[in-house]
């Protein structure tokens, strides 16, 4: 997991990512509408372009995060490194991003969101519908 990126606004998103689970609209937001999910482009320390899927907000504690998935030119994500950020509001209510600094929050959003992936991987081998 990455967490080499500078803060980064939402700049199209209306909603959390997280309100897509119990959403019924049928937005460019939602994931659950249609087969593609939410993206977003981060803008790299070297000025480059990466477009990454969300893939959760998750909280610890008192703080949220979100989990993202760079994709490469097709859409696609070949290495299985996902970036980890805080994520917060504006006072006009945009989503924020910001890099995770300290070394144990870091550590501590990367054991929850491994806990959310594991809990996923059971909840599939289960049957039970992905979310």
């Amino acid at each position: 997991m990455s967490k080499e990126n500078k803060n980064q606004p939402l700049a199209s998103a209306a909603c959390s990512p997280a309100d897509c689970a119990s959403c019924t609209s049928n937005c460019s937001s939602n994931p659950n509408m249609g087969n593609s999910p939410s993206t977003i482009s981060l803008t790299m320390e070297d000025d480059t372009e990466v477009d990454c899927a969300i893939l959760t907000v998750f909280p610890v504690d008192k703080t949220e995060y979100i989990a993202l998935l760079p994709l490469d030119d097709q859409g696609k994500n070949t290495d299985g490194e996902v970036f980890l950020y805080s994520f917060t509001r504006t006072e006009a209510g945009d989503p924020l991003l910001a890099n995770i600094e300290d070394d144990a929050e870091y550590q501590a959003a990367a054991q929850a969101f491994e806990r959310i992936l594991e809990n996923a991987r059971k909840e599939e081998e289960a049957g039970a519908p992905l979310e």
